[in-house]
């Protein structure tokens, strides 16, 4: 799915699960390219909290993208 999220008519298609932070519909992750765009997006822009969450829907997703500590 390489759609540009940016595009507002794209971004209502999204359910809301395909967002790692769904109550805000923030940093979607349709796909694996987009689930890495989001952890690049909230490790610049997202708070602490933020970027926990986001890693987790993005690991419970895509497993493969799982960091190892």
């Amino acid at each position: 799915m390489s759609k540009d999220l940016s595009d507002s008519e794209n971004r209502k298609k999204l359910k809301k699960s395909s967002f790692a932070l769904p109550e805000q519909e923030k940093y979607p992750i349709p796909d694996i390219e987009h689930a890495r765009n989001a952890l690049a997006r909230v490790a610049q822009h997202g708070s602490e909290a933020e970027q926990k969450k986001v890693r987790a829907a993005v690991e419970k997703k895509y497993p493969s993208l799982k960091k190892d500590d």
